[in-house]
């Protein structure tokens, strides 16, 4: 998929607008793609989820494509208003790119709003993705994301979607162990993927509470 600045399509604020705000002391995307939204008492809690909410409801469906149109800081932004926001139309735009992986950390982002519009269908987007890229064990690409999104969703729908994936010795051990440094490794063990997935949704559904 080719990359198009927003100026080229007469949207060029949305990068200030939306991806390098700062509604603490780094811009936003920075913060979405770290942990630091996620730690109890951050400091700029109250004001950081104020804000992405309401961009989140504000922001047009053209000034999402616009971000997702181009590099990986304005998509990561981008699908994170539309996972706070459930934006189900943008569900196949984000089946696409996920599975084209083209750019870093922005995947993890779509996995997100996946599991936040939280329906069949994602997971099957999911699965496709995990099809796909869990034999390819040379790729670290977003493999932990998808199977942690995957893995709420079938919690979600009483599904079994990543049974087959998380079986002993199956694809998800073997991707794992292609790495001698992640084998046993805590962080990779598919509770922990659900549970960073599940910590990301709760904290996006108190964010959205009245």
């Amino acid at each position: 998929m080719p990359f198009q600045h927003p100026e080229e399509i007469g949207y060029g604020y949305v990068i200030e607008r939306y991806v390098t705000r700062k509604d603490s002391d780094h811009p936003r995307y920075l913060e979405l793609n770290s942990a630091r939204v996620l730690r109890p008492g951050w400091p700029h809690a109250k004001r950081f989820a104020r804000r992405v909410v309401d961009d989140a409801a504000t922001i047009t469906d053209a000034e999402l494509e616009a971000l997702l149109a181009y590099e990986w800081r304005s998509r990561l932004t981008a699908a994170w208003l539309i996972g706070v926001g459930r934006r189900a139309s943008f569900r196949e735009r984000l089946g696409s790119l996920l599975l084209a992986s083209e750019v870093c950390h922005s995947g993890s982002a779509y996995c997100f709003a996946l599991a936040r519009l939280g329906t069949h269908a994602d997971a099957e987007i999911l699965t496709a993705y995990l099809d796909r890229y869990l034999p390819r064990t040379d790729l670290r690409y977003d493999q932990p994301a998808a199977l942690g999104a995957l893995l709420h969703l079938d919690a979600r729908l009483g599904t079994h979607h990543a049974d087959r994936f998380t079986q002993p010795d199956g694809l998800w051990d073997q991707w794992v162990n292609a790495l001698a440094h992640l084998r046993d490794h805590p962080g990779y063990t598919p509770a922990e993927r659900r549970r960073w997935t599940d910590l990301q949704c709760d904290f996006a559904d108190g964010w959205t509470r009245p």
